[in-house]
């Protein structure tokens, strides 16, 4: 009985074996459908006062706060893997924070500073300056806030000045991640009044309000200070189409490139973007997606290295033009053998 079903099953089937181009390495190499590769990678660093300083994060194994020097040398090392860019993120000192975010249009802040460091020294590799008020305030909110209210127009005042002094320090990108509403079109104008009419912006246009990025506001020094939450204008996890117009509006006011954040559990918003969208688009595996495969590798759970480029090529194969990821000097290095 079991030879006439084998018999049986392969007539019906014509022949058909779909195992054949799975059984070895090379066959499964010849047709792969999603590459990887260090061009799809984004490295963000955590920036931090002093000379050669480095801080852990307990939240985030491995990772590391850097001064702006051993950024720098990141930089170099980042250029050397073939990454094309990394994506900046201060953490601001406590004294410098206050109510109205001033800091961040300080044309001498910690941002800036580090943007015409790593310029100056490897001006081979992108630079994505992050623009929200976050690391700024002594509320850790990305807007002003006045009686408990985030002020939307007053924001994007702040938030264009911010994108100014940032592309003359040297940023190539400019990337908004608070969800004001109007933010790109306020900082494309601005840009492009003061001649700088060729920094891109990449709009975090799709950012939703989020339990994964504990580790991250650790990381800048914001999630101690944070008074309420973020669901005034970070979106609701529940929502789908509401991504579509928030990237229709974005694309509209002059973003170049958009972004998805965070990124595994949002794979069906990189690709309903991916289908209606003709713009590059990017996904961000944040810090509490890679503080779960780094702790569960740590407990036994999974193969850490084979999670990391499975989640990788996840993005890819969902529709991303390119991921930032704290794994990318890694994985680029892997890759490059």
């Amino acid at each position: 009985m079991a030879e006439y079903w084998t018999k049986h099953d392969m007539e019906f089937l014509g022949g058909r074996r779909l195992r054949r181009s799975r059984r070895t390495e090379w066959s499964r190499a010849m047709v792969r459908e999603t590459v990887l590769t260090p061009d799809d990678l984004i490295w963000p660093l955590f920036v931090i006062e002093g000379q050669n300083e480095k801080t852990g994060i307990k939240t985030m194994p491995g990772v590391e706060r850097l001064s702006v020097d051993l950024c720098v040398e990141a930089a170099r090392a980042a250029r050397d893997a073939g990454i094309p860019a990394l994506a900046l993120f201060p953490n601001t000192p406590d004294h410098l924070r206050s109510e109205n975010a001033a800091e961040a249009y300080n044309p001498d802040n910690l941002m800036c500073r580090a943007l015409s460091a790593i310029k100056s020294a490897v001006p081979e590799i992108g630079l994505i300056a992050d623009v929200a008020l976050d690391e700024y305030s002594s509320d850790g909110q990305d807007g002003l806030v006045r009686d408990g209210e985030i002020l939307n127009d007053e924001t994007i005042t702040v938030m264009a000045r911010s994108a100014l002094v940032q592309s003359k320090a040297g940023a190539d990108i400019i990337a908004p991640s608070d969800m004001m509403d109007g933010r790109v079109a306020a900082i494309r104008g601005v840009l492009d009044g003061e001649g700088f009419d060729q920094v891109q912006i990449m709009s975090y246009a799709a950012k939703y309000a989020s339990c994964y990025y504990g580790p991250f506001r650790e990381a800048v020094g914001t999630g101690s200070r944070l008074r309420g939450d973020k669901r005034t204008y970070q979106m609701d996890f529940a929502n789908s189409d509401e991504a579509l117009r928030e990237i229709a509006q974005d694309i509209e006011e002059g973003a170049d490139s958009i972004m998805v954040k965070p990124g595994l559990p949002y794979l069906d918003i990189v690709r309903r973007a991916k289908d209606n969208f003709n713009i590059p688009i990017y996904a961000y595996q944040v810090s509490g997606e890679y503080a779960m495969i780094e702790f569960a590798a740590a407990a036994g759970a999974l193969d850490r290295k084979r999670a990391i480029l499975e989640s990788l090529y996840a993005f890819k194969r969902a529709g991303a033009n390119g991921v930032l990821t704290y794994f990318a000097l890694e994985v680029a290095r892997e890759l490059g053998r």
